[in-house]
């Protein structure tokens, strides 16, 4: 399948790359369906694009490739929601905020968002750990 963005132009996606929000994502809570894409020239980052709204995308990143002892656990809530059934089907990302300066990229620890890969639903969290801040620094 084919989508084109704004910002990245075409991109090339398989149904398996949809992921569905249907609490949405704070800030975009109208829009459910994104396409989670590796960006090849930049692991390991991958884009998370809207299908409903081609100028929406986030950065985002495994919080494990910069942070080892990064530790969240998931409410029943959030486990009922994505229908998980085992710590293997979970994979967690954080939206990275780019910067020129390579000492300014941040990625926001205190939201991860959480997708279950045997369904693709997703969903982002807030965290109440306070040692995990919105703005951590990637470097």
């Amino acid at each position: 399948m084919k989508f084109i963005s704004k910002v990245h132009g075409e991109m090339q996606y398989e149904e398996n790359n949809i992921v569905t929000f249907n609490k949405g994502i704070p800030g975009f809570n109208e829009l459910k369906k994104f396409i989670l894409l590796d960006l090849q020239e930049y692991e390991p980052f991958k884009l998370l694009q809207s299908l409903e709204n081609d100028e929406i995308s986030l950065i985002v990143t495994s919080p494990y490739e910069f942070f080892e002892d990064y530790e969240i656990k998931l409410g029943e809530e959030t486990i009922k929601n994505l229908k998980i059934e085992s710590p293997e089907q979970v994979m967690i990302l954080t939206t990275v905020t780019l910067n020129s300066d390579v000492k300014k990229i941040t990625t926001n620890l205190q939201g991860p968002i959480v997708i279950n890969t045997s369904n693709n639903f997703g969903e982002q969290i807030i965290l109440d750990n306070s040692k995990y801040k919105v703005k951590n620094p990637l470097i």
